[in-house]
C-alpha cells in the first residue's frame, strides 16, 4: 500500500487520502482554466474574424462551417488520449508504474500516426466537405482560407490535447494548465498581429493558431521527457503493442464518440439550418456552437479534475472515495450548468456581443436561437458527471452508449424532425431540437447510472466480506 500512496503523491497531489472536495477542485481549477484558455485558440479567432471590416458576418459563417472537421481533430486525440490517461491513472493506484509508462508511449505513438493520417485526408477531401456540410459559394471562400492553413498544424493538435491528458492524470494539473497557456497566450498576441498589421485577414488567424499549437506541443513533450515527470516518456515504450494500445483506444471511445458525433450534429445543424434560414442561421449557429464550446469547459475540467481521483482509488480498491468524489462532481456540475443556463437565457446578449454587434441583424436572430438552443442546459452536468465517471473507472461500454444515446439516437433525428412537425417557424424549430434531446439523455442517462453505479458499490462491498 505504501508503493500506491508514492505513486499518489508524485504529482503533488495525494490522490488516495484527504479531503475529496479540496483535492478535486485542487486538480480541477487548474484543468478549467486550461480548458478556457485551449478554447481560446478557436474563439479568439472567431472574435477577431466576426468584427473585420465590412466581410466580418461573411467570413464568420464561413469559418464556422471549419468548426465541424476542427472538432473531429481533436476528437482522434480524445480516441487515444482520453482512454489512456485513465488506464495509466488505475495502473498507478495498483502501483505498476511499468504498464502505465508503456500506455504513455504507446499512445504518443498512436497521436502522431493519427495526426499525419488526418492530415492527408482532410488535405485531399476537405474543400468538398466543407461545401457539403454548409458552405454557401459567398462562405466557400473564407472556409477552405482558414483550413487548409489550420491543417499544417494538426500533428501539433494531436500531441498537445493529447499527451497533456497524461499530465493531468499523474495529478501535475499546474503544468498541464500552463502548457495551454503559453500556446493561448501567444495565440492572443498574434492574432491581430497577424490578421491586421499585416493584413492576412482569415489567413492570419489560421497561421497564429497553428504557430501556438506548435509551442503548446513542444512544452508537453519536453515535460513528459523530463525528470520532473513521474511517467516518462521513453523511446523504448514507443513501439506499438496491441495488449498496451488497443484497450485504452476501446476505452477512449466513449470520449470520441461524444466529440465525434458533435461534428456529425453541427454539420446537421448548418445543413438544415441553411435550407430554412439561409447564411444568418448558419451564422447564428457558430456562435452557439461557440458559446456551447466555450460554457461547457468548465464542467469537463471539472471532470478532468476527478479522474484521476475517481481511477486511482479505483484501482487502489477505494470505493467510498470514489462515491465521495462523484457527489461532489455532480453537485458541481449541476451548480455551474444551472447560472450558465440563467446567463443564456436573462442576458443573451452578453455572450452574443463577444462574437458579433448585438444589435445587427446577426445578433438580433441570435438572441432568440441562443435562448431556445440552451433551454435545458442548466440539465447537462448530470450527463457530463455520470457519462465520464464511467470512462474514469474502466467502463467502456455504458460510456459510449450513453454518448451515442443523446446525439446519434435523440438529436440528429430531431433536428430532421421538429421542422415538419412544430407549429413553429422551421429555422427555430431546429434550434429546439437540443433542449429537447438534453431533457430525453439527462433522464435516461441517470436512470442507468443509478443502478449501474450501484451494483459497482455492491460487487465491491461483497469483495470487502469475501474471507481470502
Amino acid at each position: 500500500m505504501q508503493h500506491h500512496a508514492s505513486a499518489a503523491t508524485q504529482g503533488g497531489a495525494d490522490l488516495g487520502s484527504g479531503s475529496v472536495g479540496g483535492l478535486l477542485f485542487r486538480l480541477a481549477m487548474p484543468a478549467i482554466v486550461a480548458q478556457l484558455i485551449n478554447v481560446l485558440y478557436n474563439m479568439v479567432d472567431r472574435m477577431y474574424i466576426g468584427h473585420l471590416p465590412e466581410i466580418g458576418e461573411t467570413a464568420l459563417t464561413g469559418v464556422g462551417v471549419c468548426f465541424p472537421l476542427i472538432t473531429a481533430i481533436s476528437a482522434f486525440a480524445a480516441l487515444v488520449a482520453m482512454g489512456g490517461a485513465p488506464r495509466a491513472s488505475i495502473f498507478l493506484g495498483k502501483g505498476d508504474k511499468e504498464t502505465a509508462e508503456k500506455i504513455l508511449g504507446n499512445c504518443a505513438t498512436a497521436l502522431v500516426a493519427v495526426g499525419l493520417i488526418l492530415t492527408v485526408v482532410f488535405y485531399l477531401f476537405g474543400y468538398q466537405l466543407l461545401q457539403m456540410f454548409g458552405a454557401s459559394p459567398e462562405t466557400i471562400g473564407y472556409s477552405w482560407e482558414y483550413f487548409r492553413i489550420y491543417l499544417v498544424g494538426t500533428i501539433f493538435v494531436q500531441m498537445s490535447l493529447g499527451l497533456n491528458a497524461f499530465i493531468n492524470a499523474q495529478g501535475y494539473a499546474m503544468v498541464g494548465m500552463m502548457t495551454v497557456i503559453i500556446g493561448a497566450v501567444l495565440n492572443i498576441i498574434l492574432d491581430p498581429i497577424f490578421m491586421f498589421a499585416l493584413d492576412m485577414g482569415v489567413s492570419g488567424a489560421a497561421l497564429a493558431t497553428i504557430l501556438s499549437q506548435a509551442v503548446s506541443a513542444y512544452f508537453t513533450v519536453w515535460f513528459l521527457c523530463g525528470k520532473r515527470s513521474y511517467l516518462r516518456l521513453q523511446a523504448k515504450n514507443l513501439r506499438p503493442i496491441p495488449r498496451i494500445l488497443l484497450p485504452s483506444i476501446a476505452l477512449g471511445l466513449s470520449p470520441f464518440v461524444m466529440q465525434l458525433t458533435e461534428s456529425v450534429i453541427q454539420i446537421c445543424f448548418n445543413t438544415q439550418l441553411q435550407i430554412y434560414g439561409g447564411d444568418v442561421a448558419v451564422g447564428a449557429m457558430t456562435i452557439l456552437s461557440s458559446v456551447m464550446q466555450f460554457s461547457l469547459l468548465p464542467i469537463q475540467g471539472l471532470t478532468q479534475g476527478a479522474q484521476p481521483i475517481s481511477s486511482f482509488n479505483f484501482g487502489a480498491g477505494k470505493i467510498d472515495r470514489v462515491v465521495k468524489t462523484f457527489r461532489v462532481l455532480l453537485l458541481s456540475c449541476l451548480i455551474y450548468a444551472t447560472a450558465l443556463w440563467a446567463v443564456c437565457e436573462f442576458a443573451p446578449q452578453l455572450v452574443i456581443g463577444i462574437f458579433t454587434p448585438p444589435d445587427g441583424s446577426l445578433g438580433v436572430y441570435t438572441k432568440t436561437a441562443l435562448r431556445i438552443y440552451m433551454a435545458a442546459s442548466c440539465l447537462f452536468g448530470a450527463q457530463v458527471a455520470c457519462q465520464q465517471t464511467f470512462v474514469a473507472l474502466g467502463k467502456a461500454g455504458v460510456s459510449l452508449f450513453l454518448a451515442v444515446l443523446r446525439k446519434i439516437i435523440l438529436l440528429v433525428p430531431l433536428i430532421f424532425l421538429l421542422p415538419r412537425v412544430l407549429p413553429i417557424s422551421q429555422d427555430i424549430a431546429v434550434f429546439a431540437a437540443e433542449p429537447v434531446a438534453d431533457t430525453l439523455a439527462v433522464i435516461t442517462t441517470s436512470i442507468i447510472f443509478g443502478i449501474s453505479f450501484s451494483r459497482i458499490v455492491r460487487d465491491w462491498k461483497a469483495k470487502q466480506n469475501t474471507p481470502v
